[in-house]
């Protein structure tokens, strides 16, 4: 527990089941706050709630729904009730060259992980307006930086909705509302582990040499969920009241790595 001074606060987060999201929404009710979760599976849902529900110091809800559909965005907000704080991070891209993906997976993956966050954030910007007072946090995600022609759909991805973060962010001030992004590099979510364990595999003869995979991060190792959620919550709190507009890469300076040749 930080002790930001959240306890009391309604907080929606998406993309809420498992990895990143799970470790947010973990944190936040830590803090004493209200949490509502969203992910597509109900059953996912039951599981993560009834776990939560050990280490809760605040209330916790849940909606099962699609939100690469607009149409379920009403519902979502009947449910979830006001919100002061928003977490967008729902969203899972493929990986593919622009001949790989072709326009239905890019528009299927956009359709989630792009327009979802903007939909999403239309909604809740204009309950938030309406008391003058709310934070909206984008989590994209590194490739917005390290461009890879391998994952252009994810690429491109990120780096529209840290642009979409920092439009919006430079001037919600005015609405009494705060709107930045969170970009993590690699980190050790149940899908990474998985892919270094057949990455592994395939290399390196066995799956448990998978950390192996690592060393070249920085530190040797990818971040914990933790270590993003901790951010997260750090910049929904008051401690972060002057910061709006920006984009923080959670990466241990990856994104900075680089050299004149």
């Amino acid at each position: 527990v930080m002790n930001l001074n959240l306890e009391g606060k309604r907080v929606l987060v998406t993309g809420a089941s498992k990895g990143i999201g799970l470790a947010i929404a973990k944190g936040f009710l830590s803090e004493g706050c209200d949490v509502h979760l969203v992910a597509r599976s109900e059953s996912a849902l039951k599981d993560v709630t009834s776990q939560l529900n050990e280490v809760a110091q605040g209330g916790i809800s849940y909606s099962a729904l699609d939100l690469s559909k607009s149409e379920n965005i009403p519902h979502l907000l009947n449910a979830a009730g006001p919100i002061d704080i928003l977490v967008n991070n729902a969203g899972s891209i493929p990986g593919g060259d622009l001949q790989t993906i072709d326009e239905v997976r890019w528009r299927d993956a956009w359709d989630l992980k792009v327009f979802g966050y903007i939909n999403l954030s239309r909604a809740v910007y204009k309950q938030m307006s309406e008391i003058n007072s709310g934070v909206i946090i984008n989590v994209t995600g590194l490739a917005a930086d390290r461009l890879d022609t391998n994952y252009i759909a994810g690429s491109s991805a990120n780096a529209s909705l840290n642009a979409f973060s920092r439009a919006l962010g430079s001037n919600s001030f005015k609405d009494g509302i705060r709107c930045l992004a969170v970009s993590p590099g690699a980190v050790e979510t149940d899908r990474l582990v998985t892919l270094m364990k057949t990455k592994a595999a395939l290399e390196l003869g066995s799956e448990d040499l998978w950390p192996d995979l690592l060393k070249g991060l920085p530190y040797g190792r990818a971040a914990t969920t933790t270590e993003v959620a901790d951010v997260v919550l750090f910049l929904a709190s008051a401690r972060a009241s002057y910061l709006s507009g920006i984009v923080v890469n959670v990466d241990g300076g990856h994104s900075s790595r680089g050299g004149a040749f």
